[in-house]
C-alpha cells in the first residue's frame, strides 16, 4: 500500500498515499500510511484544544478573554446550526454533529499545513458515512417500527428494489461527495506546484484559500446538514 504527503513544490509532485511502516499482525501485513499520520495530527490538535477549551471554561470569567470568544462562539455557532435543522431533537444529537463537524473542517484544512488531508481518503470518509447510516436506520426502526421496512413497498411493492437502494446508498452517497470534493482539491493544488514549480512562489496561497479553506468548509456543511436531514426524515415530524 502507498502513501504520501503532498510535496509543496517541484516537479516530482505526489498526491498518492504512501506506507510509511509494514507491520505483521495474526499473519497479515498491515502499513502505517500518512493517512494514520495525517489523523494522529488532527486528533491531537483537536485534544489540545478540548483540554485548552474545558480549562477555560472552567475558569471562565465574565469578562472573557480572546480564547473563551472562540470557544464561545464555535458552540453557539454549531448548536444553531443544529437547532434550526433537527428542532426538538437537537438536543439529543449536537454533540455528534459537533463532534464530526470540527474533525471534518480540520481534516479538510489540514492542507493549509502541509499534511495530506485524511478525508482525501475514502477510508477515512467511508466510515463516517456509515456510522451516520446507523443513527438513521437506529431512528427510522425505534420511531417507526415495523413501517421502517413496510416503506420499502411503498407507494407499490414494485418499486421495493428502488426505495431499498434508496436507504442503502446513503453513507456511499455522503462519503463519496466528500471523499472525492477533498481528493480533487489535493489534486489541483499538486498539478499547480508541478506545472508552476518555478512561478508557484506566494499566489498559490490564494487557491489553498479556496480548495482547502472555502471548499472544506462547504463540504463540512453539506456532510453535517445532510446528516440531521436524513435522520430527522425518519422521526415524527413537528406541529
Amino acid at each position: 500500500m502507498r502513501a504520501g504527503f503532498l510535496l509543496a513544490a517541484g516537479s516530482d509532485v505526489d498526491f498518492m498515499i504512501h506506507g510509511l511502516y509494514k507491520y505483521t499482525l495474526f499473519g497479515q501485513e498491515f502499513w502505517i500510511t500518512t493517512t494514520h499520520v495525517s489523523i494522529l495530527v488532527v486528533m491531537l490538535v483537536l485534544f489540545v484544544f478540548a483540554v485548552a477549551a474545558n480549562r477555560t471554561m472552567r475558569h471562565a470569567s465574565e469578562v472573557p478573554g480572546f480564547f473563551q470568544n472562540i470557544v464561545e462562539l464555535i458552540v453557539e455557532m454549531l448548536d444553531k446550526m443544529v437547532e434550526s435543522s433537527m428542532g426538538s431533537y437537537a438536543p439529543k444529537y449536537r454533540n455528534y454533529i459537533g463532534s464530526i463537524f470540527i474533525f471534518i473542517f480540520v481534516s479538510n484544512i489540514s492542507g493549509l499545513f502541509g499534511l495530506r488531508p485524511p478525508t482525501a481518503d475514502y477510508g477515512v470518509t467511508l466510515p463516517l458515512g456509515i456510522i451516520t447510516f446507523c443513527i438513521i436506520q437506529y431512528n427510522n426502526v425505534k420511531y417507526n417500527k415495523f413501517g421502517a421496512f413496510t416503506d420499502l413497498f411503498k407507494p407499490i411493492p414494485l418499486l421495493f428494489p428502488i426505495n431499498l437502494i434508496g436507504e442503502i446508498a446513503v453513507p456511499f452517497s455522503l462519503s463519496l461527495r466528500l471523499f472525492g470534493n477533498v481528493l480533487s482539491g489535493t489534486v489541483m493544488m499538486a498539478l499547480i506546484y508541478s506545472l508552476l514549480a518555478k512561478i508557484a512562489i506566494g499566489w498559490p496561497g490564494i487557491l489553498h484559500i479556496y480548495f482547502d479553506l472555502f471548499s472544506g468548509a462547504i463540504q463540512t456543511y453539506v456532510f453535517c446538514m445532510l446528516t440531521m436531514v436524513f435522520t430527522t426524515q425518519k422521526m415524527p415530524q413537528e406541529d
